[in-house]
């Protein structure tokens, strides 16, 4: 770009007519060239005062009685930097009066007005410079401004994901916990009286650790390359995994209604609200019967689990958080509290 200023500025300047009042060229118009070609190597680190600088080499031009405008060029250059700059304010400031003075001089020189015909065009010409560098900036800043919103769109997403993984790991090991806390429970009274049942409530405490690992490994798999894992996901838990929490817990199962398909994402919230919640009835409500109801109503799905446990007011933690963050986001509602008769439910609706 210096390069090709500085030649095209010679070449006009060299191709310029001289007037009888003007001063034919010599080394000292073009050394002024040279200067303001020069001036536009440090554009993009100073630009108001390249800006300067080249105003004040082409006022000298003129000033000097040398042949019209023809190191515009390079002012050309410097009036386009400045406007682009990301900071211009001075640069601005500085080619305003560059305009005003080039403007007022050959007003001057001419004896006429701002608008009269016999002007030429260098002040079209400066602000018209000016104008292609707001366009360039505005074009500069609308991609900025999307790149920023696309990377807060992708970091708003891995939030959304860890958060979600977040809830998995949660509802993981907590139903595991109960499971292995159940069974192994049952295996230790039975081990003596019935082998062949203890060995049964081991199997489960097995299958339990096994199905927990494989969610695991695929969650961390998440965490480790910030990504979905390269081997397939686990499928989303559907309603009809139930009877294992059931079996695993000890927990009964009723269901209400005729059951139907829903979406997959309704039958994985169903899922996992159901497990957390009778997961916190084995740790927490010290409970002999706990009782898992889902009622397939026109509108959704509702959803119940009730103990004979402590009961009490509800305390606030990620297991219930949890599960009414997963019932709010599909337009649904969750509650709980102490139950009529005693103990602790969780009632909970899904549209569907």
């Amino acid at each position: 770009m210096v390069v090709v200023a500085g030649a095209a500025a010679a070449a006009r300047v060299a191709a310029a007519p001289v007037l009888p009042r003007d001063r034919a060229p010599d080394g000292v118009a073009y050394a002024m060239v040279a200067g303001m070609a020069l001036a536009l190597l440090l554009r993009r680190y100073y630009p108001a005062a390249v800006m300067a600088a080249v105003g004040v080499l082409y006022l000298a031009y003129h000033v000097s009685r040398y042949p019209g405008g023809a190191p515009a060029v390079a002012v050309w250059v410097a009036l386009y930097s400045v406007a682009v700059a990301p900071r211009r304010r001075l640069g601005l400031a500085v080619a305003a009066v560059l305009i005003v003075l080039d403007a007022q001089g050959r007003m001057a020189v001419a004896g006429v007005g701002p608008l009269d015909s016999t002007l030429d065009g260098s002040t079209g010409l400066f602000i018209a410079a000016l104008l292609l560098g707001e366009v360039v900036r505005g074009r500069q800043v609308r991609l900025a401004l999307l790149a920023a919103e696309r990377d807060r769109a992708e970091e708003q997403g891995l939030t959304q994901e860890r958060i979600r993984i977040a809830r998995e790991l949660h509802d993981l090991s907590a139903h595991t916990l109960a499971v292995v806390s159940v069974q192994s429970g049952v295996a230790a009274e039975l081990i003596d009286e019935d082998p062949v049942q203890a060995r049964t409530a081991l199997e489960a405490v097995s299958r339990a650790a096994r199905e927990a690992m494989v969610e695991l490994r695929a969650a961390v798999g998440v965490l480790r390359d910030g990504n979905r894992p390269r081997t397939a996901e686990p499928p989303a838990p559907t309603l009809d995994r139930l009877p294992d929490i059931a079996a695993g817990t000890g927990a009964t199962l009723v269901c209400e209604g005729m059951p139907r398909q829903l979406p997959r994402a309704i039958e994985a919230t169903a899922y996992r609200i159901l497990q957390e919640a009778v997961a916190n009835a084995v740790r927490h409500s010290g409970a002999r019967h706990i009782e898992m109801r889902v009622g397939y109503l026109p509108d959704g799905l509702s959803l119940t689990v009730l103990d004979d446990g402590r009961g009490g007011e509800a305390v606030p933690g990620n297991g219930l958080r949890g599960m009414a963050e997963r019932a709010r986001g599909l337009g649904g509602w969750l509650r709980a509290g102490p139950a009529e008769r005693g103990g602790f439910q969780v009632r909970a609706w899904l549209p569907g």
